[in-house]
């Protein structure tokens, strides 16, 4: 139990599976087991379920490796020696050094050889300095990334966002302004892991502002809850939030899930959510088989042309490809001028004006 108690201070947390190690190895009862995970919360120590799926009878035997990629990086990450301030201040000095000297580096041109040389010195100097930053302060991402378990993110997911979070403040983190870095870093891995979480738990990206919007919305309505006893009006959520209450009608029709087409509906006919939705580009069987008969008469009209007519009416009405062209284009095409085009144009339609075959096009013709 001292050993569990001291883990979890160390990290922050515990694991589901430690406690159960634990249960099983001394023997405890549920309500024994329920005393320690009390007086773990009161200590500010968390239980983090690592391994979804696995049974919560199954427990793993502790002196056999283990192939959990979070626990082998957890019990790395856990070997690290923390920073003592003088050592954070010092690395912090020497980190900032190591960013200068590269910026000089990049923006000399001609430098000496012993200078450049002392300058790669400070800067590989700066960047031991920088990882030992990170490694030490990698149970810091931890212990904030389990507070946002169940949020759309795996824990591993959670975790590796933090860490760019942390990156980042070790590259930002100003040493002569006083305060602690664990502090100004928590604000960074915040930062990303709500960006991370905003940017990939939805299957539709909302903008991570929005996001940050709709959650004080969220928060604002449980207090409310809680307040009042009561599912909160519209009004009073708007009150609270200080938002219009058609912003919030906005906002609440952005943080809808999205259903699935092949979502059954009922149990008995097998349908799906999709064959409920219309297919406005389907096209209706009736039609086509009149559009194709209409073709089959336009063909057998179109042969009693000749050639060079039955050319000329494809190309002006856009009978072949559904473009139309004016005589100046059909003329260009085949050689000739656009007088004699619409010359041939006339008597071709002079030709297709019989009373025969207004009598077999009648029927497709559509009154408005």
């Amino acid at each position: 139990m001292r050993a569990l108690l001291a883990r979890g201070r160390a990290r922050g947390f515990v694991t589901s599976d430690e406690l159960a190690t634990l249960a099983l190895d001394e023997n405890l009862s549920d309500r024994e087991l329920d005393a320690i995970q009390r007086l773990l919360r009161r200590a500010g120590i968390g239980c983090v379920q690592l391994t979804p799926g696995r049974s919560s009878g199954a427990v793993a035997d502790p002196s056999l490796p283990t192939v959990d990629p979070v626990r082998l990086y957890l019990n790395q990450i856990g070997r690290v020696d923390l920073l003592t301030a003088e050592e954070e201040v010092d690395l912090a000095k020497r980190a900032a050094a190591g960013r200068a000297a590269t910026a000089l580096l990049d923006s000399m041109l001609d430098v000496p050889p012993a200078r450049r040389a002392e300058l790669r010195r400070i800067e590989r100097g700066g960047e031991r300095s920088t990882r030992r930053m990170v490694e030490a302060n990698l149970r810091l991402v931890v212990s904030i990334a389990k507070r946002y378990v169940g949020r759309g993110m795996l824990f591993p997911d959670l975790v590796q966002e933090g860490n760019l979070g942390l990156i980042r403040a070790v590259e930002k983190f100003d040493h002569t302004r006083g305060y602690k870095f664990s502090t100004y870093a928590t604000w960074w891995i915040r930062q990303m892991i709500s960006r991370g979480i905003a940017d990939q738990s939805r299957l539709i990206r909302v903008p991570v502002h929005l996001v940050e919007v709709m959650n004080k919305v969220a928060r604002v309505e449980r207090e409310l809850v809680q307040k009042l006893g009561r599912e909160p009006t519209a009004d009073e959520i708007a009150v609270a939030t200080g938002l219009p209450p058609d912003r919030l009608e906005e906002l609440g029709r952005l943080d809808v899930d999205p259903a699935s087409l092949d979502a059954p509906i009922g149990e008995e006919d097998g349908g799906s959510f999709g064959d409920m939705i219309e297919d406005v580009n389907a096209v209706v069987p009736l039609d086509a088989a009149a559009y194709l008969l209409l073709q089959q008469h336009l063909a057998s009209i179109l042969d009693e042309l000749s050639a060079r007519e039955r050319l000329v009416i494809e190309s002006r009405f856009g009978l072949r490809d559904g473009t139309m062209r004016t005589l100046e284009e059909v003329g260009a095409a085949v050689g000739l001028t656009r007088e004699r085009i619409r010359q041939i144009e006339s008597k071709a339609l002079a030709k297709l004006r019989h009373p025969s075959y207004a009598e077999i096009l009648s029927d497709f013709l559509v009154e408005d």
